[in-house]
This record gives C-alpha cells, structure tokens and sequence, in this order.
C-alpha cells in the first residue's frame, strides 16, 4: 500500500512541476490523476515483486540520469523531424523496425514504447511476447540495426538500472 501512495505522490509531483503551480486545485487534480494512473496500472507497476528499501533508494537515484536521457532522445527526435518538415533533411525510408524485448520485464517493454513514443519520430506499433519482438515505426528506418543497437544501448545504460 505504501508503494501505491508514494506513486500517486511521485505522478502528482511530476504534474506540479509540469504546470510549476503549487495552487490547491492543481495539487488535487495532481493527485486524482496520480490515483487513476497508478490504481489503474497496478498490475504493470508493481508485478515485479516488492522492492526493498535499498533498491528503490538506488532506483531513485538513477531515476534522475535515465529521465535526462528521455529528454535528450526527445530532443535528439525533434531536431531530426524538424529536418525533414523543413526539407532540409530527406525523408528517406520510414517503416518498422522489430526490436527484441531482450531481458525487459513487461514493465521495461512499456516503458520502453513510452520512451520511444514521447520522442518524435518513433513510435511503439506492437509488441509480440510469442516471439520477444517490440515493433516501433521509426523516420528513418535505413538501417534498422542501427536502431535496435540504439534502444538496446539506451534500455542497458539508462532504463535497465531504474525500469528492468
């Protein structure tokens, strides 16, 4: 239960900061979109297992690193799609790319597709657990080892230590 309230709390928290608003009405929409959000992904959020104090305290810590990641893929994103609105860039090949879930839990493979799909350019498609296949449509699909070594470099560096 204490895990719940500490969620809701965190996806509150995040919404102030989004809104850099501190006003009673926003804190409790905060927190009912926190509860809804959390309540609602329970069964994703929390199925691997309890987390001790020890490796939340260290998740914590490497949270803030793997969400400086996210904005700089979100960034990296923008500038190349703004390329291609502005012709400067050609739009070569976009398609889908299948990339495999590899060690990701189901909670890493969601996070993994809201990862990509927060970055302009890409987004999740599907997912095939049969197979251990993410299939992301991507803007530039020329070389498609090249993204499934990206993701696969970004899950092991950035996501792996906070979202596995």
């Amino acid at each position: 239960m204490t895990k719940r309230v500490l969620a809701i709390a965190l996806v509150a928290g995040v919404y102030l900061l989004m809104l850099a608003s501190l006003d009673p009405l926003d804190v409790a929409i905060g927190l009912v979109v926190g509860a809804v959000l959390v309540l609602g992904l329970a069964e994703v959020l929390f199925s691997g297992g309890d987390l001790g104090a020890r490796d939340l305290a260290r998740r914590s810590v490497r949270f803030l690193p793997f969400a400086a990641a996210v904005v700089w893929d979100i960034v990296r994103g923008t500038w190349a799609v703004a390329l291609v609105v502005l012709h400067v860039r050609a739009l070569e090949r976009p398609g889908i790319v299948a990339v495999p879930v590899g060690r990701r839990t189901r909670t890493g493979v969601a996070v993994t597709g809201l990862v990509a799909t927060l970055s302009p350019g890409e987004f999740l498609i599907d997912v095939d657990w049969e197979r251990g296949l993410m299939y992301l449509h991507v803007l530039d699909a020329t070389d498609p080892d090249g993204v499934r070594e990206r993701h696969d470099a970004f899950y092991r560096r950035w996501q792996e230590p906070v979202f596995p």
